[in-house]
């Protein structure tokens, strides 16, 4: 099946979209971009990879769905274009950010300049029906993303995983944690954020490794 991903994405994946799941799960999401408004735009799907090139992958950090609002969803965990309110468990990144290494906040969602450093923005499902969270889950994209944490996990080294909320901490099963580093805590939602999200230094951790592995570390 050819699928419009980044080279280095599409050859370590090819086994994963010549699979008879991901052949369902690709007629499914094609009929619901023509039968509903569905986020992200269609071209925007495989963003994250687009942006973060295979080779180039150096911390993964982990969400559930796309945003299910207009104009917020453009392929990347925990971002929204630019010009669209920060939502409140990006608020809530930046508050932690802020208060780890000093970075003053952002006036706006945008992680864009993250995944390009090498950060793969990765929801564990690739699509949603608007205003119907959870919409296009059990559909196969999970297995797609699991495959693809699996392949980081197994076919790079020294590579930081953030898993927020227990959703993603359940990831953490696919991945060798004594070749990579797997960093966990509460979902930074407003809901858990106060319960273990704030002071955990994610941020600082994360670039700490990365420079003791000889790798440069991600300007946040």
């Amino acid at each position: 099946m050819d699928v419009k991903i980044e080279a280095g994405w599409k050859q370590i994946l090819k086994s994963e979209f010549n699979k008879e799941y991901f052949a369902k799960l690709t007629q499914f999401v094609k009929s619901e971009y023509q039968n509903k408004t569905i986020y992200p735009p269609a071209s925007q799907i495989f963003n994250a990879f687009d942006l973060c090139p295979f080779e180039n992958t150096k911390v993964v950090i982990l969400g559930q769905d796309p945003y299910h609002g207009p104009n917020q969803a453009h392929g990347l965990c925990f971002s929204v274009n630019k010009g669209i309110k920060t939502p409140p468990s990006l608020v809530n990144i930046y508050k932690e950010l802020h208060s780890d290494i000093g970075i003053d906040i952002p006036e706006h969602g945008n992680l864009e300049h993250w995944a390009r450093q090498g950060v793969l923005l990765l929801n564990a499902t690739l699509t949603v029906e608007a205003h119907q969270a959870g919409s296009h889950q059990k559909q196969g994209w999970e297995q797609f993303t699991d495959a693809v944490i699996k392949t980081v996990a197994e076919q790079s080294e020294h590579v930081v995983f953030v898993l927020w909320g227990a959703y993603a901490q359940k990831k953490a099963q696919l991945i060798d944690s004594n070749k990579h580093l797997i960093l966990k805590s509460v979902h930074p939602s407003p809901l858990s954020a106060h319960r273990g999200f704030f002071g955990t230094k994610h941020f600082s951790k994360a670039n700490d490794y990365l420079l003791a592995n000889g790798k440069e570390a991600i300007s946040w």
